[in-house]
């Protein structure tokens, strides 16, 4: 019992503190351009008509990059090492958003968000690989939720700096240099022991992607592993990027900006990604707790869509309470991380969080058509405005809805993993 006590010491070492602060710098600049997106994209010359459609066309961009990323990162990962990733990554993309304060122009911003993109990818997956190993069993989900819930508050952070400077530059510029001092840190934590012992089994294929494919067990938990995830990138991508569009739709009386909506939900995904890690480790069980926080986002982006009260403050208690319920974001990449053996454990891990950021580019074109298709039906009879409303408000509806039944599907095939041993390989 004294060494049961003793070891939750282990949730203050340097490799999950470390894993955290890599996360907060990976939000903060990951979400930096949803809070900075309109005042940046003004100061560039975009006409005021055209800023969502430029906004949707770098946030696209964005997640591409880190589409692409995770598949790079993941691979590293299994192959070269947990540590590889999470210094190469937090230094491609400290790199790329100091640079994206120089930028003049559209097609600049997106060439160098997409680069920031790939660099982002990696931070995630990998830290919770290495944290996952690291940590004995019994502390796993506490540590995992640890690392995310102190990681989403690098929204907050970046929502304070935007307001803090007038320029939207120095946001980037403070995003990059905090990358850059969290490199030093890094140079304390030691290498997964779990990876070590893989690495030296030379007969042991790491890090091979397409092993994924192979097995129709492992490509159905890979695939079930992505798309739990779609009701938390359809709130972030849609519902809260764009909240300024939908204040507007919903006739929210008083001023709404991005960067106080994505503050808040992240205020409430910081308390539901710790709340999720606490509650799964004491009744036990990864999945039950993962169906109940999609079943409670689903209640709560209906009331977003159909908010009974039109005050900013309302609206923005709302987007907190979403941001509670889709905080089984941690929760969400640690059944990821278990799910797979060590071999292929970094590649799952890296690969499925930044396939569901993905997922916000098709979101975003189905979303759209759909918008732009309900309000077509309903211009002729009700006018610009309320045919706008319309578009906005059941376009995301028939989204979000569909985002929710495919998650609810993915959760079925998924192992329950809770106190799994991860020192396993796959099979070839």
């Amino acid at each position: 019992m004294l060494q049961d006590r003793s070891s939750y010491k282990l949730l203050y070492s340097p490799p999950v503190i470390v894993a955290a602060l890599g996360y907060f710098v990976d939000i903060y600049d990951l979400l930096l351009f949803s809070i900075v997106r309109k005042s940046s994209l003004i100061s560039l010359g975009v006409p005021e008509a055209e800023l969502f459609e430029k906004g949707e066309y770098l946030l696209q961009t964005q997640m591409f990059g880190m589409l692409v990323g995770g598949i790079i990162w993941g691979i590293m990962g299994d192959k070269r090492g947990r540590l590889s990733v999470l210094f190469g990554s937090i230094l491609l993309y400290s790199l790329a958003n100091i640079a994206n304060g120089f930028v003049t122009t559209v097609d600049q911003y997106a060439v160098l968000r997409f680069i920031a993109g790939v660099g982002l990818a990696g931070e995630l997956g990998a830290g919770i690989t290495l944290v996952s190993e690291i940590l004995p069993k019994h502390l796993r989900g506490y540590g995992t939720a640890i690392v995310a819930g102190v990681g989403v508050l690098g929204a907050v952070a970046g929502n304070f700096v935007s307001k803090s400077f007038d320029s939207w530059q120095v946001s980037y510029f403070v995003g990059g240099g905090m990358g850059l001092l969290l490199l030093i840190a890094r140079v304390s934590v030691m290498e997964s022991g779990v990876f070590l012992k893989v690495r030296e089994k030379e007969e042991v294929s790491r890090g091979n992607f397409f092993q994924l494919f192979t097995s129709r067990k492992r490509l159905v938990k890979f695939l079930g592993c992505i798309f739990i995830g779609l009701p938390i990138w359809f709130t972030i991508g849609i519902l809260i990027s764009f909240s300024p569009e939908f204040a507007k739709a919903l006739s929210i009386t008083g001023t709404i900006t991005t960067g106080d909506a994505v503050m808040y939900s992240y205020i409430g995904l910081c308390v539901g990604d710790l709340g999720s890690g606490i509650i799964s480790q004491l009744v036990r069980s990864r999945k039950k707790v993962a169906l109940t926080f999609i079943l409670m986002t689903a209640c709560l982006f209906i009331l977003y869509l159909f908010m009974p009260i039109r005050t900013a403050t309302f609206f923005y208690i709302t987007c907190f309470a979403l941001g509670v319920s889709i905080g089984y974001w941690a929760l969400f990449v640690t059944i990821a991380a278990e799910q797979f053996g060590t071999n292929l454990r970094s590649t799952v891990a890296t690969t499925t969080p930044n396939f569901i950021r993905g997922t916000v580019v098709p979101l975003i074109w189905l979303f759209k058509l759909l918008r732009d298709s309900i309000k077509g039906h309903y211009l002729p009879a009700l006018g610009e405005s309320a045919a706008y409303s319309k578009g906005m408000i059941y376009g995301a509806l028939i989204v979000g809805s569909m985002t929710i039944v495919i998650a609810c599907i993915a959760l079925l095939p998924i192992d329950e993993t809770f106190g799994r041993d991860l020192n396993f390989e796959e099979e070839t």
